[in-house]
């Protein structure tokens, strides 16, 4: 079963940093691209930021500049910086991957940030 438990949610200022991270266990994570979603209050699930299995990084235009995606893959675990946060950051962030071996479209249950002003 590939489950993903996403950590580092939190209540920061305006301008400040947060760290979250997603461990990931039954799946052969360094092959797997890793996704970090989030969802405002009232809006739909938007796409922030991607790794692939090679490393290499994507990220929203929202975002570009003040995010960056990173994986341990001795870990098992992607992690995404947030920094310069500002109000509109503020959201429930979710770790996603698609199998390489099933297909399955795997999420975890997501951590709260906010960002007050």
């Amino acid at each position: 079963q590939v489950l993903l438990v996403e950590s580092g949610g939190g209540l920061v200022q305006a301008g400040g940093s947060l760290r979250l991270s997603c461990e990931v266990t039954g799946t052969v994570f360094f092959r797997q691209a890793m996704r970090w979603y989030r969802q405002a209050p009232g809006k739909e699930r938007e796409w922030v930021a991607s790794i692939t299995s090679d490393k290499v990084a994507f990220y929203a235009d929202s975002v570009k500049g003040r995010f960056t995606i990173a994986r341990d893959n001795a870990e098992n675990t992607v992690h995404l910086q947030m920094n310069s946060l500002k109000p509109e950051d503020t959201a429930i962030y979710y770790c996603n991957t698609v199998s390489t071996i099933t297909g399955g479209d795997h999420w975890g249950q997501g951590t709260q940030v906010t960002v007050s002003t």
